[in-house]
């Protein structure tokens, strides 16, 4: 089935005439994007070194950040929003399911690490 592409991104907040158009628009709302972890990532301001769940709030963003840069891609240059419903979410909860797994063992076993070069031998029974 022929179809035209959906040429708005931002749930239809922004419209382009062509898909060069939008493919251009889409760099540029990546790289504010990308600038935005970068300049946080150079500056690193005092306000967003407070503890929010167990880790800084700066490391909260950039992988919220780094979350949303990974889902619009698959959004727009996978055409995820040209397919059926169910395969949308076996895609994106599969993926956010192993993102989220991905961040919780490299935590745990990063804080285990730590903890053995900080305090010495530890040992820890699950």
């Amino acid at each position: 089935m022929a179809h035209g592409h959906n040429l708005a991104i931002l749930r239809g907040l922004i419209k382009f005439k062509s898909n060069t158009q939008k493919i251009w628009g889409v760099l540029i709302l990546l790289s504010i994007v990308t600038a935005v972890e970068v300049v946080l990532g150079i500056y690193k301001p005092e306000s967003m070194f407070i503890k929010v769940l167990g880790m800084k709030l700066l490391n909260w963003i950039f992988i919220i950040l780094t979350i949303v840069k990974a889902y619009y891609i698959t959004w727009d240059f996978m055409h995820m929003r040209d397919e059926t419903k169910g395969l949308r979410r076996a895609v994106v909860w599969t993926a956010i399911f192993l993102i989220l797994y991905l961040i919780f063992i490299l935590l745990q076993e990063g804080g285990y690490v730590f903890d053995v070069y900080d305090a010495g031998y530890i040992k820890r029974d699950f």
